[in-house]
């Protein structure tokens, strides 16, 4: 069994869903049903880039990260590591990437097990030892078997949608003239897209925390992946990398949050804070008992 969710974050992921469909009906009310037109074509845009997001998600990453494929020959013990999970989850082997980066960091995408990659970049490689490694390695795995990513291709859907929605109304004015509040209107139409990426980035937050415990069972080692992030927390911020747009677009994916972010930015984090993750993995592992260490 790959899966025991303690701390029900499948359920909160429901939830958050859950309120962007209410945001999305709001705005719905506020724009009125005579606009059934703009609603179709906004749907129809947002469906169109999420197909197309999720369905080339591996290349768009891998294209981001400038990673390149690598054989066995290259990396034996990684390859290692990724057969040796993929075995006992009972899922292909994915494709192997590493990318020219010094910035310690590894992701997992794809949009089913059958068409994954992983990707770590030279400096998890160099950072992290086997056990460590097999920990992170484990967590990504999980990421690609919970289908993380067509969660987030949906979740990145409703954002897009709700946005589109609040700039309409924000210029045409949505059912004002059938006697509905401008103000309210105009409140709904800035707040709106604050509450859907809000939403989408808890939503990215609660599917870390599983992929964190899943990777966790898979391996059977929590404290492997705790002493991992551990020195990922300080390895990120020592070699951050640039906050270019298309590593901000696929930044969501990475294990560790590969930017630098302090105060504010903390509440616009695609990853929740490393301190809780480790403290969650080593209450799990205190609840399994010792852990053999190879």
């Amino acid at each position: 069994m790959l899966v025991g969710h303690r701390h029900f974050n499948g359920l909160k992921t429901a939830a958050l869903f859950g309120v962007m469909w209410a945001v999305l009906l709001g705005l719905w009310a506020a724009v009125g049903q005579g606009n059934g037109t703009m609603l179709v074509l906004f749907c129809g845009i947002g469906l169109a880039g999420t197909a197309y997001t999720y369905w080339n998600s591996d290349k768009l990453a891998i294209r981001a990260m400038r990673a390149r494929p690598v054989s066995e020959i290259e990396q034996p013990e990684m390859y290692r590591i990724v057969r040796e999970l993929s075995i006992a989850a009972r899922q292909p082997v994915p494709r192997l990437y590493v990318s020219p980066t010094m910035a310690p960091n590894a992701f997992a995408t794809g949009r089913n097990p059958q068409n994954a990659a992983v990707c770590c970049t030279e400096g998890i490689l160099q950072l992290l030892d086997a056990r460590e490694l097999r920990g992170v390695l484990g967590h990504e795995l999980m990421h690609v078997y919970n289908r993380d990513i067509l969660t987030s291709s949906v979740a990145a859907a409703f954002a897009g949608l709700i946005t589109g929605l609040a700039q309409f109304l924000m210029f045409f004015g949505g059912s004002r003239e059938r006697g509905g509040n401008p103000l309210a209107a105009l409140a709904m139409a800035l707040l709106a897209p604050l509450a859907a990426t809000l939403v989408q980035l808890a939503i990215s937050r609660t599917r870390e925390f599983d992929a964190d415990e899943d990777g966790a069972t898979l391996t059977g080692d929590p404290l492997a992946l705790a002493s991992a992030l551990r020195k990922l927390d300080s390895g990120t911020k020592r070699a951050p990398l640039p906050e270019n747009p298309d590593l901000v677009d696929v930044s969501h994916l990475m294990i560790a949050n590969p930017f630098r972010g302090a105060g504010v930015g903390r509440l616009f984090a695609t990853h929740p804070p490393m301190t809780e993750r480790v403290a969650r993995l080593e209450r799990m592992a205190g609840a399994r008992g010792p852990v053999a260490r190879s």
